[in-house]
């Protein structure tokens, strides 16, 4: 397994290609941002989409960006785009792409992440704690959660 940055592949047709066959509307909706060159309009211009693949094969992708569906700006930067294919779930392979984002964060000086999501207990399995409910830009509801590193 490799953790890869969709941004520095020379293969980005290749896994741009392999998000497109995730089974989840915000994969497609990822998949459109990219293909439309419009993830950093939505994400952000800092932001990066992280691939942990295995060969060929994609396994997992998030993204660790300043901008989420939480329009609140006091609450920066996200991880968000979370996705493994169900092939591979159930071996904690997001965990991989956890660490690498929380270590480039502590690079940065940053000493919160958040996800935004409607699961519950995933994200804590991975030390992140829930924050509370906040609308979304979308006009649901969505959990926040919060790890300080």
């Amino acid at each position: 397994m490799e953790i890869i940055s969709f941004y520095k592949s020379d293969r980005q047709s290749h896994w741009l290609g392999e998000i497109g066959k995730s089974d989840w509307v915000a994969g497609a909706y990822l998949h459109e941002l990219l293909s439309g060159g419009r993830f950093f309009d939505v994400t952000g211009e800092s932001s990066e989409l992280f691939l942990l693949t295995d060969g060929d094969s994609l396994v997992s992708f998030c993204t660790f960006a300043e901008k989420d569906e939480i329009a609140a700006a006091e609450y920066s930067p996200w991880i968000g785009f979370v996705y493994t294919f169900p092939k591979y779930r159930g071996h904690r392979h997001m965990g991989l792409l956890f660490q690498k984002i929380e270590s480039l964060a502590k690079e940065r000086n940053i000493d919160k992440i958040y996800i935004s999501t409607d699961h519950v207990g995933l994200y804590e399995k991975y030390g992140y704690e829930y924050l509370k409910d906040m609308e979304s830009i979308y006009g649901g509801v969505s959990r926040v959660y919060v790890k300080t590193l």
